[in-house]
């Protein structure tokens, strides 16, 4: 290599070289320096631009390191400032540790590619995986001249070093070894302030690409999840609608001036009534259960099941629906199975739910139930000879509101169902698997535990099963009073008439101040309280009526809309005897009527 003396000792007296000759000497040492680095800035720029993908990004930290000691090494090579050969290299090490590893070496290592540390005598060779103390580096970050370069992340944390290693300077004149020390120690630390900002874009570029990426799958699940309300709110619509065009046809008729109608046919239009008004409380029920279970509000009230009564229960359910297509039903129950621990009321949701839906897509043929214990487990096998489903549509099938495409015309549903049934299923410990081919039917299986650990509960359901099942505690007469507080005109107009044919003497108020009114007049037996009122809250004034010592000892049932977990805890705590949801029960309602509104508590004489 071809040899300047290229920084001349500037306070030499025998140097008799003219000044502008020095000057171009430092101009041409200046020149290759800012010409190495910005070759260097060049190339990581060009790594940093590549980078449009996650994994890119990802990968470009290694050229970026392998960029560094590269060109820091051609710079040196080619240069013709008698610089000496050298290698570069990398040590990285994690937090924490105490050794550091040589992970990235310049492509042309030098024959004498030693890093001296602390005394002449202790060496280490410059060569990957080498592993290096990292008091060791600091030493050699604290040599004069330095040995290596501190490469700090975007908190100040040192990560590693940029190390070279090279053989001793060697010249005559010592103004001009300290020079090119000089010279090489800035091309270091210049370029390990690259490599270090450098690192920093692309963590930026990583964290840009990642947060870019976590949006992208976001606006992907906000669309899809629109895109499921567009579908849930068409379905709910129509499912909603053709009910109440019934509802309203029926009830049209039955209303029309100058419309004779037989008993038999009065009949049928009130059967249609309530069968679609049981149709649009079914729709709601399933609303309300899948978002109680999201909102892990749902509780199961164990209880031991008699198996094969619950399942001949549940296919009494269905049969009319059967017959009416003409298909045929079937039920086998393995001998092993008698019963198990589970929610009565949930386990015949869920089989109800398979069932509609084998008997909706079902057209010929016939649909079956069929119960048989695995192990610890029972499978309940619900079959039928309908259309089948596609193993694509197979994957989106438990989604809510997803319903399958090009469908049986005319079939009702929401696609909620089956989405209710997997997570009423995995409530129980348990899970639904499908197999089915397109024109060969379907199976599901509802696989569930034989034993609970959850003990035996039971709170408004029981209620209510004990209620419907108890009859009347006795027979009202029409000296009972009750007070009923209901903002509703149609629902007080109805309960009033429902009541009143029982046998009580009912009083209808719409607000709280008509209530405190009637009190001043009337003794009730009973107050049937709404909680949204005009003037007031229900269960404010419940509490109101609880601290009066006059009125205090009234029993008190709280008729509302409030159906969600812990609302009947709600409505107690404020100090209400009893709590009935809406729409009403009838048989509950004279139940609840019956037990509060005791013959001891009678009216005061009316003149």
């Amino acid at each position: 290599m071809q040899q300047y003396s290229s920084l001349p000792d500037q306070n030499s007296q025998t140097d008799a070289t003219p000044k502008v000759l020095t000057t171009i000497q430092q101009l041409r040492t200046q020149l290759w320096l800012e010409s190495s680095l910005n070759q260097l800035q060049s190339r990581l720029n060009c790594l940093l631009f590549a980078c449009n993908t996650v994994s890119q990004a990802e990968a470009a930290q290694a050229e970026v390191f392998q960029t560094v000691v590269n060109e820091i090494n051609s710079a040196v090579h080619n240069s013709n400032l008698a610089l000496t050969d050298c290698t570069v290299g990398i040590a990285l090490f994690q937090p924490q540790e105490t050794v550091a590893t040589i992970c990235y070496v310049s492509r042309f290592p030098s024959a004498n590619s030693f890093l001296k540390v602390l005394t002449a005598e202790k060496k280490l060779l410059l060569t990957l995986q080498e592993v290096i103390k990292v008091e060791d580096l600091q030493h050699l970050e604290n040599q004069q001249p330095p040995g290596a370069w501190p490469l700090a992340d975007d908190s100040g944390s040192v990560m590693g070093w940029l190390i070279i290693a090279a053989a001793p300077l060697i010249s005559d004149r010592e103004s001009l070894i300290e020079s090119q020390a000089q010279l090489r120690s800035e091309l270091m630390a210049r370029s390990a302030k690259q490599c270090t900002t450098a690192l920093l874009q692309l963590r930026h570029i990583l964290s840009s690409q990642q947060r870019y990426e976590q949006l992208s799958s976001s606006n992907q699940e906000l669309e899809y999840t629109n895109q499921l309300k567009n579908q849930f709110l068409a379905n709910t619509s129509h499912e909603i609608r053709t009910p109440l065009s019934s509802i309203i046809l029926s009830s049209d008729l039955l209303l029309t001036p100058g419309y004779e109608l037989s008993r038999e046919r009065q009949q049928e239009y009130l059967n249609i009534i309530q069968s679609s008004g049981k149709h649009l409380l079914a729709l709601i029920n399933d609303i309300l259960d899948l978002s109680k279970i999201e909102a892990n509000q749902l509780d199961l009230h164990w209880e031991t099941v008699e198996v094969e009564l619950l399942c001949k229960n549940v296919l009494m359910l269905v049969r009319e629906k059967a017959v009416n297509k003409g298909l045929k039903l079937y039920l086998k129950i393995e001998p092993d199975i008698i019963t198990l621990v589970a929610d009565p009321l949930r386990l015949k949701q869920m089989l109800l739910n398979l069932l509609f839906n084998a008997l909706k897509f079902t057209s010929k043929g016939s649909v079956g139930l069929e119960v048989a214990p695995k192990g610890v487990f029972v499978h309940f096998t619900v079959w039928d000879t309908g259309t089948g489903i596609s193993e694509e549509d197979q994957a989106q099938l438990f989604q809510p509101y997803f319903q399958i495409p090009k469908a049986i015309a005319g079939v009702e549903g929401t696609g909620l169902g089956l989405a209710v049934t997997r997570k009423l299923a995995q409530l129980h410990g348990g899970f639904v698997k499908v197999e089915s081919e397109i024109d060969h039917g379907c199976r599901f299986t509802l696989v569930l535990p034989l034993k609970q650990d959850a003990g035996v509960g039971g709170d408004e359901e029981v209620e209510k099963a004990k209620f419907s099942s108890s009859g009347l505690a006795f027979t009202p007469s029409s000296c009972v009073d009750i007070l009923l507080v209901e903002n509703d005109f149609p629902n007080a107009h109805l309960m009033q008439i429902y009541l009143r044919e029982l046998g009580y003497q009912v009083t209808w108020v719409k607000n709280a101040t008509e209530m405190w009114q009637t009190l001043t007049q009337l003794d009730p037996a009973l107050i049937l309280m709404d909680v949204y009122l005009a003037d007031g809250n229900g269960l404010n004034l419940v509490q109101q009526l609880r601290q009066n010592q006059q009125y205090g000892k009234i029993p008190i049932i709280i008729q509302t809309a409030m159906a969600m977990k812990g609302d009947r805890e709600i409505c107690l705590a404020a100090g209400v005897n009893d709590y009935i949801s809406k729409p009403i029960d009838s048989t509950l309602l004279a139940s609840m009527v019956a037990k509060y509104s005791k013959p001891s508590i009678t009216a005061k004489t009316r003149e």
